[in-house]
């Protein structure tokens, strides 16, 4: 069963950049299977404590991650459905872009096809 999550469009930026980072994308890879917590995770990075536990703060602030209290831990999991949804809108722009570079073939292909039209009319004159 897929759940489906709405994101509202402004927060489309959000997503976006919070995973703009390459420290954040990392938390989001680690987080997927939900064993860690904050602490643990902070020993992965070069960074102070605080530093990472921003990051995650911006994670869940996008709506990437979910902290569950375990006892003394905050787990951190990834929210597969929030990532769906951006590859959603990432498949939505490539098959925009996809179309159009479609187009584009089909206007070069009448380009050639006109060109090679008007050199054979030349070459019978």
């Amino acid at each position: 069963m897929v759940v489906s999550i709405q994101i509202a469009p402004l927060d489309f930026d959000r997503v976006f950049a919070a995973l703009a980072d390459h420290t954040r994308r990392d938390i989001v890879r680690r987080a997927i299977r939900g064993e860690e917590g904050v602490v643990e995770l902070a020993s992965h990075y070069p960074m102070s404590f605080a530093a990472v536990q921003k990051h995650v703060a911006v994670l869940e602030s996008a709506g990437l991650i979910t902290k569950q209290r375990i006892g003394r831990r905050k787990v951190v999991r990834t929210s597969l459905e929030a990532l769906l949804v951006a590859r959603r809108l990432l498949d939505q722009y490539e098959e925009l872009w996809r179309a159009r570079i479609d187009r584009m073939h089909e206007l070069i292909a009448e380009t050639a096809g006109a060109i090679d039209t008007v050199e054979t009319k030349e070459n019978k004159g």
